[in-house]
């Protein structure tokens, strides 16, 4: 198998990276590709050219005053200039925090307090949404300044554990935390994709996902600058204009989420299998795949989607194979170099097939929590980081995910896992979309509760009926809630919360 392959690189990787930063990591492409074709955005752009763009700008961060270890705050969307911005800052070991560009004053002030940059990076018609006290720079005065700054190289960093990003998290258990990622990690984890998927110069990479989310950024973007392959870069994810991108571009990789795989099954059969003639691999993460999409979207593209595990602390965690068994519903085999367990609440190995608490150990694994040393010790138990996900290893060693050990329903004394009633909810007429969770019961203490969105052949009675006859009793939803859409997040995973709150 290729990770027997990748194992070597990694192992190289992490004993050289304690001098090798992503910088280097990424000259492999910015110098030695100079005169490559590389990004295509408002225009086509060479590796050498974005490597001058990203000259002028650290002399721009300097001239500023930014020195190792500042944060600087980006509110920006897809861009050239994002990437040029956070490569200049990552040169001079500047960390960057990235937000959300939904985030609005109350998610925004938390991040801004928390991190305390040296200023907030955004563009002028989303500089309104930021805090009145914060310290804003407009990405059109960094530009302009950049405009007559010479391309000569200034890097500051030469540590590989030197502080990269501040992700911070999306907060389902309070309020979000700032995960500390190194250039060591961050750049483990990109060799070991880079192998694994055997991602090449050759490669053409569409990427819709947000450069604020460790998806789009430490996924897609790190992973075109150490392959060298080209680049199309979007905004962001639109439905009605992804067809003519993809015909357009004739990407060979494509990294997405399960509501993008699901708007694209609306594509035509004709141009699906046009689409699927000239791509290599389609990825999935960032939450859970229904099994039918996957099965929908081999027979109308042609692919097997390849799904994988990671989270803002670790990255990259486990990945179904690109040479091998790519099986639904499971998220594959840990990456070279990560170990993955499933441990039960004696802190022991859980036997295969049984439910346990995942937990990683490994050089994709963060550091800390940005000043926040209870939680960081709170998140480890013997030297093992605690996911809060739910699952559970095959004999053959792939793991396969339940969801998350807050979205646990005690019903009665009995543990109820939403994901296995999602699954089973997806697989009935008329169900598009299901989410499970639990609301106050006097009785059993929690009771399950079924949100849906609804299409054609959707029956209430008859889907209730088919949980009775596959679910334990305690397991079939109280209720059925037809919504028109769900609440989700900027990477398409379900804002339960705000669902519960709808039946209060």
């Amino acid at each position: 198998m290729i990770y027997a392959a990748a194992s070597l690189v990694a192992k190289q990787a992490v004993s050289s990276l304690s001098s090798v930063t992503l910088t280097d990591l990424f000259d492999l492409s910015l110098i030695n590709r100079r005169t490559q074709p590389a990004l295509q955005a408002d225009r086509v752009y060479s590796f050498g050219e974005v490597d001058a763009l990203v000259c002028r700008m650290v002399h721009v961060l300097n001239r500023r005053g930014l020195r190792r270890g500042d944060r600087l705050c980006f509110y920006l969307h897809n861009s050239p200039e994002f990437i040029s911005l956070y490569l200049a800052a990552i040169r001079l070991g500047v960390i960057v925090v990235p937000m959300n560009i939904l985030y609005r004053d109350r998610e925004l002030r938390h991040i801004i307090s928390d991190a305390e940059p040296a200023a907030v990076v955004a563009g002028e018609p989303d500089a309104v949404h930021l805090p009145a006290d914060a310290t804003v720079w407009h990405l059109e005065s960094l530009l302009k300044e950049s405009a007559d700054q010479p391309e000569s190289r200034l890097i500051e960093v030469t540590d590989g554990e030197t502080p990269a990003l501040i992700i911070y998290t999306s907060g389902t258990t309070g309020a979000p935390k700032g995960a500390v990622l190194t250039h060591n990690m961050l750049g483990v984890n990109a060799v070991s994709l880079v192998t694994c998927w055997q991602i090449s110069a050759g490669d053409r990479l569409l990427l819709t996902l947000p450069l604020f989310h460790v998806h789009g950024l430490c996924v897609g973007l790190h992973s075109w600058l150490i392959s060298g392959c080209l680049l199309r870069l979007e905004q962001r994810f639109d439905h009605q204009a992804i067809e003519q991108q993809m015909r357009e571009f004739q990407p060979t990789l494509f990294f997405g989420v399960p509501t993008m795989y699901v708007r694209l099954l609306d594509i035509g059969e004709h141009a699906a299998r046009e689409i699927g003639r000239t791509m290599r691999l389609f990825v999935s993460g960032s939450a859970p795949l229904p099994a039918r999409i996957w099965d929908g979207f081999k027979e109308k593209f042609g692919h097997a989607i390849l799904e994988r595990y990671g989270m803002s602390e670790t990255l990259i965690n486990t990945s179904n194979p690109y040479v091998g068994e790519r099986r639904p519903g499971s998220v594959g085999l840990p990456l070279p170099g990560v170990v993955v367990q499933a441990i039960d609440e004696g802190g022991l190995p859980a036997p295969d097939d049984a439910l346990a608490a995942i937990c990683v150990r490994g050089p994709n694994v963060f550091r800390e929590y940005w000043r926040n040393p209870r939680a960081t010790a709170e998140a480890f138990r013997d030297g093992w980081f605690r996911t809060g996900d739910v699952g559970f290893r095959s004999p053959d060693g792939y793991f396969t995910l339940q969801g998350r050990q807050s979205d646990l329903i005690i019903s009665g004394g009995f543990n109820i896992y939403p994901r296995e009633i999602e699954d089973f909810l997806h697989e009935q007429p008329g169900v598009v979309e299901a989410a499970v969770a639990g609301i106050a019961d006097d009785v059993r203490g929690e009771v399950p509760v079924a949100f849906v969105v609804t299409g054609a052949g959707w029956d209430a009675l008859s889907v209730e009926r088919a949980c009775r006859e596959h679910l334990a009793s305690f397991k079939v939803p109280r209720q059925f809630v037809v919504v028109d859409r769900f609440p989700k997040t900027s990477l398409g995973k379900v804002q339960k919360r705000q669902l519960v709150d709808l039946i209060g």
